[in-house]
């Protein structure tokens, strides 16, 4: 869920405080402004969203708007939550169930290749929204006129991604913590096999994959890093003269800063300060031949 997806429109200079607040389905809080109201941490409240008006949780206390550094409006907070919001609130969980189950024997009816993994209401039940998973586009527009004289309600089907689906369950990634992008990432930027091959790692797709089947989003976070250390070092392939005998650099590692050497009758591996002190090579020789 983006809550923040057409916020521009939106001024802050209305607003005196901010909150962060979470929703049933998220796990990440979302900021929104407020003014003239007595709000506190775990109060619920009544927010615009641009999915429709719906109920969440202040996760972070009251902030002076002054202190709202973002360049994205702030939506609005519309209320604190009334025992009457949470009890409509607990009522649609209930009705979102019985949707789905709808929603499910229709697609199954019309014979369409798509599995649904969501269904909420929003708080004044004026709308449904249905998350699913499909390999290719589906045509639901008979879908979504049964499910709009059933459930009377507008209806949003929205299409996710295998990474959107980790995103929206959670679990602990192989480093031991939380999915980054059930925690923090907002938006997933394409992850390609280049950058396992620059970090030099061993090309098994199974063991450098994620919950979500997909390569690693963290893949990208040193990828930067790598590329800068990998110009102090020699060019894999790269032919050097040790002692009047000829090796070939056949491996590099950037953490430990080591160098791998071979030829037809040993091996050897040395520091790269050692490496340019017996090879007499310059460090930065390599940086200078690409900048010509």
């Amino acid at each position: 869920m983006n809550i923040n997806d057409d916020n521009k429109n939106y001024s802050n200079n209305n607003y005196s405080h901010f909150v962060g607040v979470k929703f049933h389905s998220g796990l990440r809080s979302y900021f929104f402004g407020f003014k003239e109201l007595d709000l506190k941490l775990s109060d619920k409240v009544v927010v615009e969203t641009v999915r429709g008006v719906e109920i969440g949780e202040i996760t972070i206390e009251p902030v002076l708007i002054d202190n709202y550094k973002s360049e994205l409006g702030l939506k609005p907070v519309i209320r604190k939550a009334s025992e009457s919001d949470i009890k409509q609130f607990q009522n649609n969980l209930k009705d979102a169930k019985y949707a789905l189950q709808i929603c499910e024997n229709e697609i199954k009816n019309l014979g369409l290749d798509m599995r649904l993994t969501s269904c909420e209401y929003t708080l004044d039940k004026t709308k449904v929204i249905f998350s699913y998973l499909a390999d290719e586009r589906v045509d639901f527009r008979e879908l979504l006129k049964v499910l709009a004289s059933r459930l009377h309600a507008r209806i949003e089907l929205r299409q996710i991604g295998a990474r959107d689906k980790a995103k929206a369950i959670g679990g602990l990634g192989v480093c031991g913590l939380p999915l980054c992008c059930s925690t923090f990432l907002n938006e997933f930027d394409g992850i390609s096999i280049n950058r396992a091959k620059n970090q030099m790692l061993t090309i098994n797709i199974p063991k450098l994959s994620g919950a979500c089947g997909k390569l690693f989003c963290c893949l990208k976070y040193e990828d930067d890093t790598y590329t800068e250390l990998k110009q102090s070092f020699p060019e894999l392939g790269k032919k050097v003269f040790i002692d009047k005998q000829e090796f070939t650099v056949t491996s590099i590692n950037v953490i430990s800063k080591m160098v791998e050497l071979r030829n037809e009758e040993t091996a050897q591996t040395i520091p790269l300060d050692e490496f340019y002190k017996q090879t007499k090579l310059t460090k930065n020789k390599r940086i200078e031949n690409e900048e010509k």
